[in-house]
């Protein structure tokens, strides 16, 4: 970055890493070629530019993830292909990047659950970074005749379904009106189930690494491993779907308890990933 710019007298004064990070996965999961990791394990963090800010503001752009790709790119220099990390570190890092442009507080407006007060409170953004951890993928799940090791699905494959569960749930939505033909509505529901059957089956297949047999022969394609989940029977669908789920609440973000500012009782306050409004100026 300082190299192509050297021409320019001003470039001193470009904005300079504002922190460094250390990833919950370790680095770890990332294909070769696609981090650059320094010796230290802890990543530069740069602050968001004017760009960046209006490309956090562009709801195509966020919906479809090449919004937040790029944002990364520009602010984690190091992360040379943000659609191939790890799905455990995109909180981490996009946390980095609010906390390096505004800050380590957060205001977040929340509901007391108990007196259904309306309340703004500072969450410390360091506090939840430093509490995200890795879940343990070691242990592999034990079937009848196999083991199966299970990983992060990468950003590319997490935002791909995110999208088409969005997309989805508003088709079903939009089918609940009263001028559809009923015959329509079942059949674009029946089709609706279909992609979401086919997302669930991607997503535990791009969360596998490998599945290990009796005799030891591993199995890591990727195309035999959808296949042998498409005719496995459900009860081993759900155990892989629970055990990801599980993942997600050990890897996800721990809550903050505060004070309820009318009736004093601590409930807990977790952040949210809307991106408009995370990394909202003065937010």
């Amino acid at each position: 970055m300082e190299n192509q710019h050297s021409s320019n007298p001003l470039v001193k004064h470009f904005r300079q890493p504002a922190i460094h990070m250390k990833l919950p996965s370790g680095g770890k999961f990332w294909p070769e070629g696609t981090i650059d990791l320094p010796i230290t394990g802890e990543l530069p963090v740069y602050p968001l530019t004017a760009r960046d800010e209006v490309t956090l503001r562009t709801p195509d752009a966020l919906m479809n993830g090449s919004g937040v790709v790029d944002v990364i790119h520009s602010c984690c220099p190091n992360i040379k292909d943000a659609w191939k990390m790890p799905s455990i570190d995109i909180d981490a890092v996009l946390i980095a990047i609010r906390i390096a442009s505004y800050g380590n507080q957060m205001d977040v407006d929340t509901a007391c659950p108990y007196c259904k007060s309306e309340n703004t409170h500072g969450i410390d953004l360091q506090t939840t970074l430093s509490n995200i951890t890795a879940p343990n993928y070691a242990q592999k799940l034990e079937l009848t005749g196999l083991k199966i090791k299970l990983k992060p699905q990468h950003y590319f494959g997490f935002n791909k379904q995110n999208i088409i569960d969005y997309q989805q749930q508003r088709l079903i939505k939009a089918l609940e009106g009263p001028d559809i033909d009923p015959e329509v509505r079942a059949n674009e529901i029946n089709d609706s189930m279909s992609k979401l059957v086919d997302v669930a089956l991607d997503t535990i297949t791009n969360s596998t690494d490998y599945i290990e047999m009796d005799d030891g022969t591993i199995v890591n394609n990727s195309e035999h491993i959808r296949e042998f989940y498409k005719e496995a029977a459900s009860s081993v669908v759900k155990l892989i779907q629970k055990q990801l789920a599980q993942f997600n609440t050990d890897g996800g973000l721990k809550p903050q308890n505060a004070p309820c500012n009318n009736c004093g009782k601590e409930y807990p306050i977790t952040l949210t990933f809307d991106y408009a409004s995370f990394f909202a100026v003065g937010s």
